[in-house]
């Protein structure tokens, strides 16, 4: 019997090309919760900053593009390193690297497409924001090695996920002030806790090659940890808020992403990995509620 995956073959995926498909599932496009999580944070910073309408949905489109670009990027990156290990774990063995239907040298060359895609992209910014999408490449790099020398790859998986808000902000403003920084701290926090979340889907799996992961590292002690880290992101949106002079409509909504996340808290089992997932996913409307919050600051 198929194990657990969260690799889809239906779908729009199933009326590409035979041969389109593989490239398709090892950029995760059958998946887009990953582009959209890369993507919310630099949505943040243009709700909160962009100087005006036509100019934020202009930086919103490019950053959504280069977000599946470079999501898609990553994620070859991650499987080439990983084509061993993923084919001992459940969830991914049928990977198009680890299960063999793409070669390393095809995923190569597929990697360089998507990286002129996100080049393409780069290019329509400001030099401020250019210099900080170069800087991401070496972290993009190296995330994949994270699970193999510490147990809080996630961390790292922050670090570079939440690079979009002070990348959004030097878009948007042409510097990085003060609520760039609690931007991508309440990013940081946010995306440690959610991706904690997914890592419980391989715990077991993890345990027995051998790698890190945050999930293993808490075990039984995932919820407070998620309740300390959605709260301290929530305090550090309101920071962001607060240091650009957000309105009044941005506090109360601030309410609604802060209940999505106590939902998420609550509901957690650690031991129903489809759960595990869902709850994962749940974070885009997360990510959609806290930028609203900060377009109402600005009524």
């Amino acid at each position: 019997m198929q194990g657990f995956t969260d690799i889809r073959h239906e779908g729009w995926v199933a009326r590409l090309p035979a041969g389109w498909r593989p490239y398709a599932l090892l950029a995760r496009f059958d998946r887009p919760i990953g582009a959209w999580l890369l993507f919310l944070p630099g949505l943040w910073a243009f709700a909160l900053a962009a100087p005006g309408w036509a100019e934020g949905l202009r930086l919103a489109a490019l950053f959504l593009l280069g977000a599946f670009a470079m999501r898609g990027a990553g994620c070859v990156v991650n499987d080439l390193w990983d084509r061993d290990i993923d084919a001992r774990v459940e969830r991914t063995r049928g990977r198009p690297l680890a299960s063999g239907a793409v070669r390393p040298k095809q995923a190569l060359a597929f990697l360089a497409g998507l990286c002129l895609v996100g080049l393409a992209v780069l290019v329509q910014l400001n030099p401020a924001a250019i210099w900080l999408g170069l800087g991401a490449l070496l972290p993009i790099v190296l995330y994949p090695l994270a699970k193999r020398v510490t147990n809080w790859p996630q961390a790292m998986l922050g670090f570079v996920f939440s690079w979009a808000a002070p990348e959004g902000m030097a878009a948007a403003t042409g510097t990085l002030a003060a609520p760039a920084y609690a931007l991508w701290a309440a990013g940081f926090v946010w995306i440690l806790a959610y991706d904690t979340i997914y890592a419980h889907q391989d715990r077991e799996d993890d345990a027995k090659v051998g790698i890190g992961s945050t999930a293993l590292r808490l075990g039984e002690n995932t919820r407070p940890f998620l309740a300390g880290c959605y709260a301290l992101m929530l305090a550090l949106l309101g920071l962001a808020g607060w240091l650009a002079g957000s309105g009044a409509w941005f506090w109360p909504a601030l309410l609604l992403p802060a209940a999505l996340l106590a939902h998420q808290v609550v509901r957690l089992d650690i031991h129903d990995p489809a759960l595990c997932l869902r709850l994962f996913k749940a974070n885009r409307e997360v990510g959609l509620a806290v930028a609203l919050a900060f377009l109402a600051g600005r009524l």
